[in-house]
């Protein structure tokens, strides 16, 4: 087994002696399926077992963290990130002039839109700390033969000097996720027996002796790595006569190429180019016909659906809020019928129709059993959707903020609802590969976790508690859309409208 990853099952061994910050129902639903612990985090970050340096750049001899300037400067792995990122902001900074010419736009107060300062992605007083580790073989329908992901959550912080010698940190509004491969078909112990994906489940839900996965013939180490992903604050721009508050995020995947042994830009997996299939009427008609084929209906339903390079795109910013109603700001918007003005890529009759054909295939729906089911997953099932539901200042990570010196309640709180909520449906996946079975790789929508972890997550905020998603009465059916009908609220709540939308509501205690 390569070094990293002997250092993650260590990690996973430590976890269960190490006492959590958070609350003990966040800490049981991370059991084995993600490392949250601030104590433990800061351990390995200090003490530099698990930096992005040393990770990706394994032969260097560093006993300390390398400060931002350096990491992305010096390292040939990571030297296409940032003129791939001020590219972006480039173009980013184009576009909000044209839509909103009579705005400014830098970085300070003194702007209307306040830029992210790329300053600190070049400064000696910046660098990228460990906020969290996350156990993803629930993925791995994408590549079996890696048993899934591990990722390895980073926040960027900005270090500056106190009078008194000490340090003040400050966290940015950026991480970098380091993905890496949670298994390899040539990893063995230390006896010369293959290590299977059902060990590495086994010792992620046991937090056990993970020294005998340790062998001697192991795979080259860069074999683990997969990818980098980055998502940034690029602006925040007040309440004005133009538009409401809102703050944008870039997200962009930086692809490990062995043959190179760099990160190189990539496309963002199942982040629809909707421009450019706007533009384009025959690649228009080719989403079409490859999304509504009957196989391919059914993994998008499930969630596990891999859509191809040609129709995705290299980047994605992402507003919040965007509101559950249809609008400009989610990723997919003007492509369903009755959205925007142009022409739609889908109509209703087209939806139905392909829901009929795959009903006749004996293809059965778990999520999508209406157009509005359909448009629903076609948003979520991106990047860019995924982050607009229920995040947490547009990160559904941001990590437990273990550099404050007095943590305030907005620093305590790891991840999303909307992450706690798929915790069970991954430790489901985990306790499915521990025993050698085959798992259940499918997925609810975003916004509601499946009802697989129903008993324990009822009348939680994570399944339908306070602020949860539920189904409202169609005003034009008098009925509640089928593909939401399971969307209640816990005893004592009540679901209201939170916005103009005919399905989706919120839930709230009920008054007289």
């Amino acid at each position: 087994m390569g070094r990293a990853l002997r250092i993650l099952f260590a990690v996973a061994a430590l976890l269960g002696g190490v006492h959590s910050l958070f609350a003990a129902e966040n800490t049981g639903l991370t059991r084995g399926t993600a490392i949250t612990d601030p104590d433990l985090l800061r351990k390995l970050d200090q003490n530099n077992t698990l930096t992005i340096s040393r990770l990706v750049a394994p032969e260097r001899n560093a006993d300390v963290p390398l400060t931002t300037d350096l990491m992305l400067a010096s390292l040939p792995q990571l030297k296409a990130i940032l003129p791939a990122i001020d590219a972006e902001f480039d173009r980013y900074i184009a576009r909000y002039k044209a839509a909103y010419p009579t705005e400014t736009i830098g970085v300070g107060e003194g702007f209307d839109a306040q830029l992210f300062d790329r300053a600190n992605l070049k400064s000696p007083d910046t660098r990228f700390v460990l906020a969290g580790i996350v156990n993803r073989m629930d993925r791995a329908y994408v590549a079996e033969e890696s048993c899934g992901e591990i990722r390895l959550i980073y926040r960027l912080a900005r270090f500056e000097s106190r009078p008194d010698g000490g340090k003040t940190a400050t966290r940015l509004p950026m991480t970098l996720n380091l993905v890496m491969k949670a298994g390899d078909p040539r990893q063995t112990d230390a006896k010369g027996k293959l290590v299977t994906c059902a060990e590495v489940a086994r010792r992620w839900l046991d937090n056990g002796d993970w020294q005998g996965l340790i062998g001697s013939r192991v795979p080259p180490y860069d074999a683990m790595l997969d990818r980098i992903e980055t998502n940034i604050q690029v602006s925040v721009a007040p309440k004005s006569a133009l538009h409401d508050f809102r703050s944008d995020y870039l997200l962009k995947v930086f692809k490990y190429d062995a043959a190179t042994k760099r990160f190189e830009e990539s496309t963002l997996e199942n982040q629809i180019d909707r421009d450019r299939i706007f533009a384009d009427n025959d690649l228009r008609r080719d989403f079409r016909d490859w999304l509504l084929a009957p196989n391919h209906l059914r993994e998008f339903d499930r969630g596990t659906v891999l859509i191809p390079e040609k129709f995705l795109a290299r980047a994605a910013v992402v507003p919040t809020p965007a509101g559950l109603d249809a609008s400009a700001l989610q990723p997919a918007f003007g492509m369903m019928q009755g959205e925007g003005d142009g022409d739609p890529v889908f109509t209703d009759g087209d939806v139905v129709g392909a829901l009929k054909q795959a009903a006749a295939r004996g293809v059965e729906m778990q999520n999508i059993r209406s157009v509005a089911g359909f448009q629903r997953r076609l948003n979520d099932v991106t990047c860019a959707g995924c982050h607009q539901t229920r995040g947490i200042g547009g990160f559904h990570f941001p990590g437990v903020d273990w550099l404050a010196d007095k943590p305030s309640n907005s620093t305590i709180v790891p991840a999303s609802p909307h992450f706690f909520g798929d915790q069970l449906r991954r430790r489901d996946i985990l306790t499915a590969f521990a025993a050698g079975k085959r798992p259940d790789f499918s997925r609810g929508f975003a916004s509601r976790p499946q009802t697989r972890g129903s008993p324990e997550l009822a009348g939680t905020e994570y399944q339908d508690g306070w602020g949860a998603h539920c189904s409202l009465q169609d005003a034009g059916s008098g009925s509640p859309d089928r593909s939401f009908t399971s969307w209640s609220c816990a005893n004592g709540l009540t679901c209201q409208a939170a916005a103009a939308s005919r399905r989706i509501g919120m839930c709230f205690i009920k008054t007289r």
